[in-house]
């Protein structure tokens, strides 16, 4: 019979003295590394509803759902946990300076009915004066206004926007006549109606 080697002796000696090398878990919680890649969740007061993390989800992990109630139109964004791999590609692709939607250490997530694996942030959303498609949420709308500074002016979503958000902006112009005159274009638009007020005579 072979003597133990001398690492083996020092290991258990070591066991015996400190304990055994695995954690107490479930007596006690198991504390990740601060590196570890944990759930990714959204912060809802960075998220601009951008839809940037849910185009960069390789599994479809993240989705948006728009309610388009003119009296209170949202854009609900849901994370659904039991689809996500972790991977870090919502954050990574985050135009909110990846604060948007962050890793975090939670990885314990065991449920016992699935149907409770997602989380969720309403995000308001702004509708096309037109139309009433939706066009962007109104912190995305803010933020390219912020990114564009006085270019912002030659977009009248975008300035619109803006004096909505300052508490500035008046009520829609009145029309006189047919739908679809000029005082169209100073208006919140989405693309489709921004082109045909713009080329339509």
């Amino acid at each position: 019979m072979k003597l133990p080697k001398v690492r083996e002796i020092g290991e258990a000696v070591k066991a015996i003295v400190r304990g055994p090398y695995t954690s107490p878990f479930p007596k006690r919680p198991h504390v990740p590394h601060p590196n570890f890649r944990g759930q990714p969740k959204f912060n809802a007061a960075k998220c601009l509803g951008c839809l940037a993390c849910e185009a960069a989800c390789p599994v479809n992990a993240i989705a948006h759902k728009d309610c388009v109630e003119p009296e209170a139109p949202v854009r609900l964004m849901i994370h659904y946990t039991d689809t996500c791999i972790f991977c870090g590609q919502c954050e990574a692709a985050c135009i909110a300076d990846h604060e948007g939607i962050k890793l975090s250490n939670d990885w314990d997530l065991t449920f016992f009915d699935r149907k409770q694996a997602f989380e969720t942030i309403e995000k308001t959303l702004q509708l096309c004066e037109i139309c009433g498609e939706a066009v962007a949420t109104c912190d995305h709308l803010l933020w390219i206004t912020d990114r564009l500074g006085e270019l912002a002016y030659s977009s009248p979503t975008l300035y619109l926007s803006r004096m909505k958000n300052l508490g500035l902006a008046s009520p829609p112009l009145t029309l006189f006549g047919e739908e679809g005159n000029r005082s169209d274009r100073f208006k919140i638009l989405c693309a489709r109606c921004r082109r045909k007020t713009t080329i339509d005579e």
